[in-house]
């Protein structure tokens, strides 16, 4: 957030504060700036973008522009207000982290489930970013809202796994740059619902926020909306209602496995915000409805866990790989899953 000071049509200078920055990528086609705001800006509407720049609060290039106006490559994009955002203190809290390495540059972690990674609206403590404040002192500071001290990635509060933080402003563009560029290793491990007739494939579609429901994304498969992702998947172990699957990221976007595997019709297991905390295959028999029940208590979350994380040390320029094994409630549920499949005629 930064204050810009503004000649107001009553000619008094008008305090106005900055509440969004973007820049429009290099290959940004010519859109409206309202509908291009609508995938970059959560919680909002296009009635509300509209309002915004009829009242001169929508920036492009330092110069306010009609709802109408159209978007171009590299266009730095600013929303302004006469009040300043919420403030939020990064309150140090003692929540012990799984630390799997640390240097003087980086440290990698082990994301436990339930642990929101920074706050934000509805979660002011409690989370990675508090935690990261009391263990580590003096971590570099991303420039967008909240801070998010040493964060270059993240993954959603109910996804298990591994994340690297930097601790110095250095590793902190480096390895921006590297998830930027996609030269960063992911991949993760999911429990979805189906069977699948192929042993591996990719998922290819825009994504943005769902014009239904503002908190989930969605899939624009004919590119004009959102942003460009790809999920490339492999079977690693099929239980005849549900997989295992392998996930590699070449793209990392919000809910990007959830999303696209329910795009696919294949939601992963027990993930709310996506269909899949029904029973979606099987049969109608109540002790089989019972059984799923149970995989649900058994991890009641989305089962999905980031396994892998490559990247270039930002110092030495070694590629470092670290992996971590499935977390307990995943294991214990699969384990529910290759029980039935064996005692049963799903192979």
């Amino acid at each position: 957030m930064k204050p810009v000071a503004e000649e107001s049509s009553e000619g008094n200078n008008e305090e106005l504060f900055e509440h969004y920055n973007i820049i429009a990528d290099k290959k940004q086609e010519l859109l409206r700036i309202d509908k291009f705001l609508m995938d970059r800006i959560p919680n909002t509407s296009r009635n509300k973008l509209q309002a915004a720049a009829k009242g001169g609060n929508i920036l492009v290039n330092g110069q306010a522009v009609k709802p109408n106006y159209k978007v171009h490559p590299e266009d730095e994009i600013s929303i302004v207000l006469p009040y300043p955002i919420r403030e939020i203190e990064l309150i140090p809290e003692d929540i012990p982290l799984d630390i799997l390495y640390e240097d003087n540059d980086v440290v990698v972690l082990n994301k436990q489930a339930n642990m929101v990674v920074h706050p934000g609206y509805g979660n002011y403590s409690g989370t990675m970013v508090n935690a990261l404040v009391y263990h580590f002192q003096n971590l570099p500071q991303r420039k967008d809202f909240y801070g998010r001290p040493g964060l270059v990635h993240r993954l959603d509060k109910n996804t298990t796994g591994i994340m690297v933080i930097a601790k110095t402003e250095h590793a902190l563009t480096h390895l921006a740059k590297q998830f930027f560029d996609r030269t960063t290793e992911r991949v993760y491990n999911a429990l979805v619902w189906g069977d699948f007739e192929e042993d591996e494939g990719t998922i290819e579609g825009n994504l943005a926020r769902s014009l239904k429901n503002r908190k989930i994304m969605a899939v624009y498969p004919d590119g004009e909306t959102g942003k460009h992702a790809v999920t490339h998947y492999k079977i690693l172990e099929r239980f005849g209602y549900v997989t295992l699957v392998e996930c590699k990221l070449e793209t990392g976007r919000t809910h990007q496995i959830r999303v696209h595997m329910q795009h696919i019709k294949h939601p992963l297991f027990n993930d709310p915000e996506y269909g899949g905390d029904r029973i979606l295959k099987g049969t109608t028999f109540t002790k089989y409805k019972q059984f799923v029940n149970n995989c649900f208590a058994e991890i009641p979350r989305q089962a999905l866990h980031a396994r892998t994380l490559g990247f270039e040390h930002p110092v030495s320029g070694e590629f470092m790989r670290f992996e971590s094994r499935l977390p307990i409630d995943m294991e214990l549920t699969l384990e529910k899953w290759r029980n039935y499949a064996a005692n049963s005629k799903l192979k």
